[in-house]
């Protein structure tokens, strides 16, 4: 039978092109679609793939610096954790020693009598008076210029220790000034530079207060607490610099200290002990301070979230 077309005397032709084209774009879909459903479900590629070994070469290891590792507030909540329990047995334990050896064992100057076991307290005090200014200066630049996370944090919270002990360093001053001096108060350039120290404290605790978002809050505390941190040299040196009724260095000198050695060792077991209380509230108030923090975060995308669903 011929299948040739009688009217036209001539074979069908078939659309081999168009078959041909066809059939390889639906290869081409489908072998796409294959690779992309792989590309969706096949595992993640470790550092040392065996599919591309020759692309990626073998890392170093690296060790990893103390600091970028605890800017992680978790990190850092973790070593408090750990840190704390021993921190508070050793600060109490130098803190009932030193308390025992400035009460019953250090004698009774041949000036000053018993007046002068007021030094354990005051001296400790004025030193980190000024240690926690420092501090919080050098957190203020870490805020400015690193950006570390819990820069801040430190500054924030070391504020209101400093001013305990700022004050403390104050009225052990006055009560101690009192039967040396025959007055309370004078307006000596020592006095009146730690009275400035107690002031700047007052108010960087007041401009964090009073600045609600904690990220301007920090910028403007820091910049705050440089241009106040030109006054701790002159607390130092205000001595050395003015005529005051003040009693020069008497511990940290060129010739050595000028303290008998009965008084010296319970006035540096009490700095010891009190440097470590210090360090110990502080480490407690940051933990409080980033739990705080967080509660705040969570609270505010809450809010955010009940806005966008009754939007």
């Amino acid at each position: 039978m011929s299948c040739c077309n009688p009217a036209t005397n001539s074979f069908p032709t078939l659309d081999v092109e168009g078959a041909l084209t066809g059939s390889l774009s639906s290869a081409a879909t489908r072998t796409h679609k294959r690779e992309v459903w792989s590309k969706r479900n096949r595992p993640a590629k470790t550092l040392y793939s065996e599919e591309e070994p020759q692309l990626r070469s073998p890392t170093k290891p690296t060790r990893s610096n103390p600091m970028i590792s605890l800017a992680n507030p978790t990190r850092f909540l973790a070593l408090v954790g750990r840190v704390v329990p021993w921190l508070t047995a050793l600060a109490l334990i130098l803190l009932g020693l030193g308390l025992y050896l400035s009460l019953f064992v250090a004698p009774p100057d041949y000036q000053q009598g018993e007046t002068v076991k007021i030094m354990f307290i005051h001296v400790p005090s004025a030193w980190l008076a000024m240690f926690g200014y420092i501090l919080i200066a050098i957190s203020a630049l870490g805020t400015l210029i690193w950006r570390h996370p819990l820069a801040d944090v430190a500054a924030k919270t070391a504020a209101p220790i400093g001013t305990t002990f700022t004050f403390i360093a104050l009225v052990t001053g006055s009560l101690w000034g009192k039967p040396m001096w025959g007055t309370y108060w004078v307006w000596d350039a020592r006095l009146t530079s730690v009275l400035i120290l107690f002031l700047l404290y007052l108010g960087l605790i007041a401009l964090w207060q009073s600045i609600e978002e904690p990220g301007r809050a920090g910028r403007a505390a820091a910049i705050l607490a440089l241009v106040g941190a030109v006054n701790v040299p002159i607390i130092h040196y205000s001595v050395v610099w003015w005529n005051t009724l003040h009693q020069p260095a008497s511990v940290f000198r060129i010739g050595g200290p000028s303290i008998d050695p009965a008084l010296l060792t319970p006035l540096f077991v009490m700095a010891i002990a009190f440097t470590l209380l210090f360090v110990l509230l502080h480490l407690i108030a940051m933990r409080a301070e980033i739990l705080r923090r967080r509660v705040r975060a969570l609270q505010q995308s809450q809010v955010e979230r009940a806005a966008l669903v009754e939007a």
